[in-house]
């Protein structure tokens, strides 16, 4: 198993979904970054994850990284989650955030805001001003999640 698939596996197991995994430099650090997110909503809104949850969730990862780090050298840890408004990039972005909010720029440069639906067989599935449209995902050049204060 990869260290990905091991850390995902652990991530379940608190009943929560990967997110991402990253490693950014910031401030001549190496930080190993970890994003979850709950699978569940709450008047059409995705349940937070708390502090505590990603305290435990770090105590649970941080032996793993021990035996298998993610970097050479130094690194830090860090576990939360990848914010209300965040970029999608991958196709298992889309899929956890069916459900959402979603902001699309289209290659055509059209725009595209909606309720996703569904992100089956590469197509988007957004509710729009009460319309549903497909899109393929190779229509896409750009996508993040938005929240409606």
């Amino acid at each position: 198993m990869s260290l990905e698939s091991d850390i995902k596996a652990m991530v379940n197991s608190l009943d929560l979904e990967l997110y991402d995994t990253s490693i950014v430099n910031e401030n001549s650090e190496t930080i190993y970054r970890i994003s979850v997110v709950s699978p569940t909503f709450i008047d059409g809104k995705r349940e937070s994850v708390s502090l505590d949850r990603c305290v435990e969730l770090t105590h649970l990862i941080s032996p793993l990284l021990d035996v298998t780090p993610p970097v050479s050298g130094e690194y830090r840890l860090e576990v939360g989650t990848p914010g209300i408004e965040r970029k999608i990039t991958k196709e298992e972005h889309y899929r956890l955030s069916v459900g959402e909010l979603v902001s699309l720029t289209l290659t055509d440069k059209e725009k595209v805001r909606g309720k996703l639906l569904s992100f089956e067989d590469q197509t988007l599935s957004i509710e729009d001003q009460g319309e549903t449209k497909e899109i393929s995902l190779s229509d896409v050049a750009k996508a993040k999640t938005y929240f409606e204060w």
